[in-house]
């Protein structure tokens, strides 16, 4: 392993590639846009990485030849679009574990990461990952956030080649069908039977469903039906990127239930939130995790949200390595990290170590380690540095169990990792953990 002293130093690696996020957010702020609907399937034309060739690695120093240069993978993120708020999270958590990743180093060699713009829609997920795939030649792709992204890439560019595909945020439960999808948050179907749960503990017996029309939407709103035991009054679809969403506001409204569920994104939660409120409509909220975050706060009326209930996916907080990696995002940032941010941050580190343990750097071989660096067979570690400190020069993936900073990841069968939960009550115009479920 190459020694300290000619490696670049965390700090400095950090603000470089911080910096280049940062300034690819800034530079493509404002092209907002729209996740395509469920039913859109990339056409024949836009598929890639197609047969069963074997992806490997580009002349540019990533083959396993004897060469110095930095591994290359790459990642497929939000950037712009209505899911612009998530990629700039997993950005910022990305820059964090390269910057870890690269003080150690893989066997004297660096890891970098190109990223391109899904702008939060599937067909342009697939171009990004088109170029990577068959243009850059990467054999690991981190990606995407929305679900259907995920899924359009997957089906479109990954399916019948080795490459490894791991998403950093996508929840829907139909991503369990496709066991090649490995994804690093958990499944969408806990946050809904949560949910049930929760509403049905809360007293109400009648509840308005209003869930986005993409995989994402569907998934979540299949799963909260076969777990709920109440009436659904009501029970309706809805587009992205809508000028006013007041024909389900209304409908919700009408329907008579006084607990009302939102399984949407923050664009239109927020339009929804404001409309109910401007018309005088009062309910319980409910909403699964994309509905939250800050902008929501920043673009509803005081008190318009207290005492909405949401579950989100939650980092192991009590971690000593996620309490590590906040008050690096914190002293970085300024700001403090979102589970988004932690899967972001090990999707990276779990790259790198399969990277670590395979015996080349192709589709074919990484293949055989991204499970296993992860699995409870091996000796837990908590950092990339104490894993790479086990394997030594010669471990092989079995030797490790890498507990993330969002928690056990041990990817089971269908690619889907253990997670948890974490229930969040708005209280004065504020986000307050109330408490949290294992998934």
């Amino acid at each position: 392993m190459v020694s300290d002293d000619i490696q670049p130093k965390r700090r400095d690696v950090l603000k470089v590639s911080g910096a280049a996020g940062l300034a690819g957010l800034a530079g493509l702020a404002g092209c907002s846009t729209t996740d395509d609907a469920a039913t859109d399937t990339p056409t024949e034309e836009s598929g890639g990485g197609g047969g069963d060739e074997e992806t490997t690695a580009d002349d540019g120093g990533n083959g396993d030849d004897g060469e110095t240069g930095p591994y290359t993978i790459g990642m497929v993120d939000s950037l712009t679009g209505s899911l612009s708020a998530f990629g700039q999270r997993n950005q910022r958590g990305k820059d964090l574990a390269l910057a870890d990743v690269n003080e150690v180093g893989i066997g004297g060699r660096d890891l970098e990461i190109t990223v391109e713009d899904s702008e939060s829609q599937s067909q342009s997920g697939v171009s990004a990952a088109q170029k990577l795939v068959n243009q850059d030649g990467v054999p690991f792709v981190i990606g995407a956030v929305g679900s259907g992204v995920s899924l359009a890439i997957y089906e479109s560019v990954i399916q019948g080649t080795d490459v490894v595909q791991l998403s950093q945020n996508s929840t829907s439960p139909d991503l369990t069908n496709f066991p090649g999808l490995l994804r690093m948050s958990p499944t969408g179907s806990t946050q809904s039977t949560a949910l049930a749960r929760i509403i049905e503990e809360d007293g109400y017996d009648s509840v308005a469903l209003a869930w986005v029309n993409n995989d994402y939407g569907q998934g979540l709103a299949e799963t909260f039906r076969e777990e709920w035991g109440g009436d659904i009054a009501y029970d309706e679809p809805h587009d992205q990127g809508q000028s006013s969403y007041s024909s389900t506001v209304s409908g919700m409204a009408n329907s008579g239930a006084d607990a009302w569920l939102f399984i949407t994104y923050q664009p239109e939660f927020t339009s929804m939130a404001q409309e109910a409120y401007s018309n005088g409509y009062e309910a319980q909220f409910y909403g699964a995790d994309s509905v939250q975050g800050s902008d929501v706060l920043g673009n509803t009326p005081e008190g318009s949200l207290d005492g909405m209930k949401v579950v989100v996916p939650s980092a192991a907080v009590d971690q000593e390595n996620y309490q590590n990696f906040a008050s690096e995002f914190e002293s970085e940032y300024g700001d403090s990290p979102t589970s988004w941010s932690a899967f972001a941050y090990d999707c990276v580190v779990t790259a790198a170590l399969s990277i670590a343990t395979a015996d080349e750097f192709t589709g074919a071989a990484l293949q055989e380690t991204v499970r296993d660096v992860t699995r409870p067979e091996g000796e837990e570690v908590f950092t990339f540095e104490e894993a790479m400190e086990v394997l030594g020069e010669d471990g092989s993936p079995s030797d490790i169990d890498y507990q993330g900073v969002s928690g056990p990841i041990d990817f089971d069968e269908n690619g889907d990792p253990v997670g948890f939960l974490q229930v969040l009550t708005v209280e004065n115009h504020e986000y307050v953990s109330s408490g949290t479920i294992e998934g």
